[in-house]
């Protein structure tokens, strides 16, 4: 059977995929969330369509945390993620990534504003697969991040918002 994607027109606002963590929502691996207020008032100018990546994947809340190992991104969402105790987590993650795109086309969005530095949501970097808080050198985003990109986005993060960077 055939996955037919029709795009579901969204009031009067455009649409903009938001890391459901930062609205508020327990989709952290800890089972809290990241609420941002700067990100939550997006919704005066938008139609905030809030996505977790990592549950549209099926992987459960809370979980183990998982960090990219070996190269951030191949461009084509197959990277290797495992957790900490070693268990691999890639398709769940590739899957969340591509029901991410998915979600973006079917509300018809042209940005999102993902978690800094997430394997799935994080724009530009991420953690470098050691568990160390270690930052990777040179650029690197999570797997829906990456995938999202290349559907054509325009990509930020709470931190740009912060910063004064807003989707338009």
């Amino acid at each position: 059977m055939e996955l037919v994607i029709t795009q579901v027109p969204c009031a009067h606002r455009p649409s903009l995929l938001v890391s459901a963590c930062l609205l508020g929502l327990c989709t952290r691996l800890d089972g809290g969330h990241n609420r941002n207020e700067a990100v939550v008032g997006l919704g005066a100018r938008f139609t905030l369509v809030p996505i977790c990546p990592e549950q549209l994947g099926g992987l459960a809340t809370p979980r183990p945390p998982a960090e990219i190992q070996g190269a951030p991104s191949r461009g084509d969402g197959r990277v290797v993620v495992r957790t900490r105790d070693g268990l691999d987590v890639s398709d769940q993650f590739r899957r969340g990534a591509e029901g991410a795109v998915t979600v973006a086309h079917l509300v018809g969005a042209r940005s999102a504003v993902l978690k800094a530095r997430s394997p799935s949501c994080g724009v530009g970097e991420t953690y470098d697969g050691t568990f160390s808080h270690t930052l990777r050198s040179g650029s690197g985003s999570g797997v829906a991040a990456d995938l999202l990109q290349r559907a054509g986005l325009d990509l930020f993060t709470e931190e740009h918002i912060a910063a004064g960077r807003r989707p338009s």
